[in-house]
């Protein structure tokens, strides 16, 4: 039997990407999984006997709230936090950057992290148990992996993480993070539009060469929040092909 059986999974971002592929590996590992996402169409998720579908905006703290409350209500308590969604700032500079971009590339990408852990978190701490998994990118370590105001949300996003872990891990809390580099989901659609010459000089510039699928990011994110990894605390794990040896 799986060690997720029965698990309460929370995932933002699910209707996609990285946080469709989280949602259907925990569906298959046999959890409970809660997703949450602006779009409203969940794919195949919404299939399943196991997965409850919420529609919402996550840069807006009522709607954090809210999820989390229908959660609890469906489900009962949440064992594990996945807080995958996010956005991407077109790579813009500061010059190119308004103040309304700046606010909502940090209330999706980071203030909705801080809301949904802080409404979660005390479920957590009274029962010393539970994992947070963060979505940070390698952007959260360099220059490039986008805009200003997304590279300094990641940035923030790594920061989030590790002292959340410092701050929680004696209380019996699983803290960690994932940092992406090149993963092929909608949210990168735009460097795979007409010839893909951006999407090939990415891969170009990845030392494996390709993209990778967001699998490849659920499967790590599986064994983050299983007990293998308990020992890690606080750690921001790059998935990216090696970028970030350059």
């Amino acid at each position: 039997m799986s060690e997720f059986q029965e698990k309460v999974v929370f995932v933002t971002g699910a209707a996609s990407g990285i946080g469709h592929a989280q949602a259907t590996a925990f569906l298959e590992a046999g959890s409970f999984v809660f997703g949450v996402d602006i779009q409203t169409d969940f794919g195949d998720l919404s299939r399943q006997t196991n997965f409850y579908p919420f529609t919402g905006d996550l840069s807006q703290q009522m709607v954090c709230q809210e999820a989390v409350a229908t959660c609890q209500r469906h489900f009962g308590s949440i064992d594990i936090l996945l807080n995958t969604a996010g956005i991407l700032d077109g790579y813009k500079t500061v010059e190119e950057t308004d103040i309304d971009l700046w606010q909502k590339i940090f209330a999706t990408n980071v203030t909705s992290m801080f809301v949904l852990t802080k409404e979660i978190l005390p479920q957590m701490v009274q029962r010393a148990t539970g994992t947070i998994i963060n979505m940070a990118s390698v952007a959260s370590f360099v220059g490039g992996g986008g805009g200003i105001a997304y590279t300094s949300a990641k940035h923030a996003v790594a920061g989030f993480t590790k002292q959340l872990a410092l701050d929680y891990a004696e209380k019996g809390l699983h803290i960690n993070g994932i940092a992406p580099g090149a993963i092929q989901t909608p949210m990168n659609a735009a460097d795979f539009e007409g010839d893909g010459a951006m999407a090939k000089w990415v891969a170009d510039e990845t030392p494996v060469k390709r993209w990778a699928q967001p699998e490849e990011v659920a499967a790590v994110t599986l064994f983050l929040a299983s007990e293998h990894s308990r020992y890690m605390q606080g750690t921001i794990l790059p998935v990216d092909g090696g970028w970030l040896l350059k």
